[in-house]
């Protein structure tokens, strides 16, 4: 488990967490909860699909949840 500071937090009192199937609860990141990168559709960089109807379905994706997670998308957001 990683030490809470500006770049990461975990919510372990969450009732969701970790909220996507395959995420390590060491060092699941809940900083960005909601993904600021989701309405740059598809070139957000992360692992989405969309459903029939054309919503994004991003329940498969880690990439704001990873360690790295939050310096990837200031950078990507800058």
């Amino acid at each position: 488990m990683r030490d809470n500071d500006h770049t990461y937090f975990a919510n372990w009192n969450c009732r969701y967490f970790p909220c996507h199937k395959g995420g390590n609860a060491e060092d699941f990141n809940c900083m960005f909860c909601y993904c600021p990168l989701y309405s740059l559709g598809r070139s957000c960089g992360g692992k989405f699909t969309y459903t029939q109807s054309g919503v994004k379905d991003c329940s498969n994706c880690l990439l704001p949840h990873s360690p790295d997670g939050y310096a990837y998308i200031t950078k990507k957001l800058s």
